[in-house]
């Protein structure tokens, strides 16, 4: 159930690289990061379902603003 876990998804990608490199942005910013599925995604080509990146829902909304600018 998603209420008792910790972490929250902050994006879900289709790209493995790109999301290590979001993640590795994040915990460069003192955001722990997880990637979940990302073996998986890996196995079936272009992602599918995603790479799920989870964060601490206290740096839930902080991530998501960081993804959706990764240049700033």
């Amino acid at each position: 159930m998603e209420g008792d876990c910790p972490l929250r998804e902050a994006a879900r990608l289709h790209d493995v690289a790109l999301a290590e490199i979001f993640a590795g942005r994040l915990r460069a910013e003192g955001i722990e990061a997880q990637l979940f599925d990302s073996g998986f995604a890996g196995l079936l080509g272009g992602g599918q379902p995603g790479i799920r990146l989870m964060v601490p829902k206290a740096d839930l909304a902080a991530a998501q603003a960081r993804i959706a600018a990764p240049d700033s």
